[in-house]
């Protein structure tokens, strides 16, 4: 006898078999004892979750010669009919293949017939969602009044496509994901029927590893048994046919992430690679282990999260030690990047690249975003450029129209004001020894400090405006007055939260605080000439005092 897949083997035969969904079972098993079918149903659900074997189970007990409390009795001969596959009464569409509008009619013209035998005639439809327009509405008409002895089942995955005219004709039935323990009790079940040794991490890893389906459960395990025929099936054996890997790789790689260890991320790659291991299912389950982290430390009752991360006490325990070591930024921006790259990998033809490059942004955090400032100041820097020369020639224009007033008579609306468009030399300097002899000691403090303050910000954008800055002190003398020529630097930083933030900042760094004041220089203002920078300034006397020390 040819080798038959265990989902096929171990498919249920009754309501009575059929695992995680009793909400619909009790449902179908009332209707036929009370005998108050249906005649159109709708099963959604995603895959593996018993769509379709139900839907077979259902067929058989409203055609069964003698149902036992809804069951059907899998002796007569329209139960065995049905099972075998051979029965009239009994019609399977794939609508994914069958989604014309021929299609449906030959089912409007075939319902005229009564069933051969048994009592109703049962269409499943399986992934109706895939019909055409034209064929959902020429499955309108009978599918509201279909003849009395036949029973429509329209099976899906995609609930949502389904025309609205459809859904309201039908009762639905919505399919959960099997639970973990569940899939697992099950699994161990059937290996003893089975004969098959397998561990028990082994068969909840399985269990984790179809997602709530428990065709797909059975389909790795078929997997894992083909490999390891006639031995028994152990954690680490699972974890190579399936191409996963365990949790302490994920520990090892998040520390490297947390130092910025680049080459150890990258070893941990290789031989993750080398080992056969699927890179794409590395990064799926590296989302998950942070998924789980970041729910211990966002909880107070890590004890009500054992069921849902599935995890033993041991483990969770040492999970919530791990998480509290992490910021939960950090770790939201790790599970975004990489729930990124995981949609991004699926249909990379360079799929280790990719990964290498989005563990890489992990580790250095500033790679992510700079070409971004860099992109942004290129271009704001271009459009001050162009700003400036249009300036610089209208000037130009202006001074020559005034120059030759008796050439150009409307000149006289644009005479310039001297004394804003040359530099007064004496207000010059004495703003300049204002400020050396005025700077109090807390801003000399801040001015020593200044680049050590803007290179601690992690923040890129804001520390790249502060870098082109120029710091001054105030007329008040008394506050940091900080003037930027970018329209967009002063806009990023002159709000009051802004300033606010700064300041604290600054009084972190020195333990000073000083009162921060932006300001927007005037187009074609020389900062140089008209004021003095006293980060230079301190920066000037401390060389003088090094030479004197000297001395």
């Amino acid at each position: 006898m040819a080798y038959q897949a265990l989902y096929r083997k171990w498919r249920p035969n009754n309501f009575n078999d059929v695992k995680g969904q009793e909400h619909i079972v009790t449902t179908l098993q009332n209707q036929i004892k009370l005998d108050r079918i249906g005649h159109a149903y709708l099963f959604c659900g995603t895959r593996g979750t018993g769509k379709t074997t139900i839907a077979k189970i259902f067929a058989k007990a409203v055609n069964c010669e003698s149902p036992v409390d809804g069951n059907p009795c899998e002796k007569c001969s329209v139960c065995k009919a049905i099972a075998a596959g051979t029965s009239m009464n009994v019609i399977e569409i794939d609508a994914a293949s069958n989604n014309g509008v021929d299609n449906i009619r030959q089912i409007r013209e075939e319902v005229q017939y009564s069933p051969t035998e048994g009592k109703f005639k049962v269409y499943i439809i399986d992934e109706v969602h895939m019909l055409s327009i034209g064929a959902f509405n020429a499955l309108l008409k009978t599918l509201e009044e279909p003849p009395s002895y036949v029973i429509f089942i329209l099976a899906t995955t995609e609930a949502h496509m389904i025309p609205i005219t459809i859904l309201s004709r039908c009762q639905r039935y919505d399919f959960h994901r099997i639970t973990i323990d569940i899939i697992a009790d099950r699994l161990s079940e059937l290996m003893k029927e089975e004969q098959v040794v397998v561990e028990e991490r082994a068969i909840r890893y399985v269990a984790k590893a179809a997602d709530g389906s428990m065709r797909d459960a059975l389909s790795l395990l078929d997997q894992c048994i083909a490999f390891y025929l006639g031995q028994k099936i152990t954690y680490e054996n699972v974890l190579k046919v399936l191409g996963a890997v365990d949790t302490e790789v994920f520990e090892s790689m998040l520390k490297c992430i947390l130092a910025s260890d680049v080459a150890g991320c990258m070893q941990l790659i290789e031989n993750i690679i080398m080992k056969g291991k699927e890179i794409t299912q590395f990064i799926s389950d590296f989302v998950w282990y942070l998924r789980n982290m970041l729910l211990v430390k966002t909880t107070d009752n890590i004890a009500a999260l054992q069921e849902i991360i599935d995890m033993s006490s041991e483990h969770l325990m040492q999970l919530a030690d791990d998480a509290n070591k992490i910021d939960d930024g950090l770790l939201m921006r790790y599970i975004r990047v990489l729930s990124d790259l995981s949609n991004d990998i699926k249909h990379a033809t360079q799929k280790r690249i990719k990964a290498e490059v989005a563990f890489i942004k992990l580790c250095r955090p500033s790679m992510e975003h700079e070409n971004d400032v860099i992109e942004l100041s290129a271009r704001v820097s271009t459009l001050e450029n162009q700003l400036e020369k249009a300036d610089k020639n209208l000037n130009e224009k202006l001074q020559v129209m005034v120059s030759r007033a008796d050439f150009f008579p409307e000149a006289s609306n644009f005479k310039i004001d001297r004394e804003h468009t040359a530099y007064n030399k004496e207000n010059i300097q004495a703003e300049k020894e204002r400020v050396v002899q005025a700077l109090p000691d807390d801003i000399r403090e801040i001015a020593k400090k200044w680049m050590t303050i803007v290179n601690s910000i992690e923040e890129p954008l804001l520390a790249q405006h502060l870098k082109q800055a120029h710091v001054t002190l105030a007329q008040d003398n008394k506050s940091l007055e900080i003037m930027v020529e970018s329209t967009v630097a002063y806009g990023a930083l002159s709000r009051e939260e802004d300033k606010a933030w700064l300041e604290n900042v600054i009084e972190e760094r020195t333990g000073v605080h000083a009162d921060v004041i932006i300001t927007k220089l005037k187009s074609n203002e020389d900062f140089q000439n008209r004021f003095i920078d006293i980060t230079e300034l301190v920066h000037m006397e401390i060389e003088i005092d090094d030479k004197e020390d000297l001395i």
